[in-house]
């Protein structure tokens, strides 16, 4: 028998019996433009000193177009992005697309700029992406593996 809770881009997720649905993570509009902000300065950077390298005379157009490339791909990426949802329950991390890890299966958990990359043990990586609360987010699912891991031992 599943419960069915309201929620993962219009879809219902079917939960377990008992299960709980601790979290849902979203991606954070501020955090989104940040990080769009820091990749145009490395693109602008990057391509500055590739122009520079190759004895071109267009170093400025080029580090300019970089920024606007980065920020017409933000744009362009935005409304899709920002609708994600990831939802922790107290058993499992259900990733948009109707996938899910168990909370057990986790190997790692790395923080990296706003988003968070998980590495199952069998290697599979996923990414929670643009959150306005990494850490936050880093230490909830950790929690919930240990419960989760206590659980299974008692």
């Amino acid at each position: 028998m599943t419960e069915i809770a309201p929620t993962l881009n219009d879809r219902s997720l079917e939960l377990e019996k008992g299960e709980k649905v601790l979290a849902e993570l979203r991606s954070d509009r501020g955090r989104y433009w940040r990080d769009h902000a820091v990749l145009a300065l490395l693109g602008m950077t990057g391509a500055g000193v590739v122009l520079w390298a190759l004895g071109s005379d267009h170093i400025a157009i080029g580090s300019l177009g970089a920024v606007l490339a980065l920020a017409v791909r933000g744009l362009y990426l935005a409304s899709e992005q920002l609708k994600s949802v990831w939802v922790l329950t107290d058993r499992r991390l259900v990733l948009p697309g109707a996938r899910s890890v168990m909370l057990l299966e986790i190997e790692t958990l790395r923080k990296l700029m706003g988003d968070m990359q998980i590495i199952t043990r069998a290697g599979d990586k996923h990414l929670i992406k643009h959150l306005a609360d990494a850490d936050g987010v880093l230490a909830l699912i950790e929690q919930a593996r240990a419960r989760r891991a206590k659980r299974v031992r008692d």
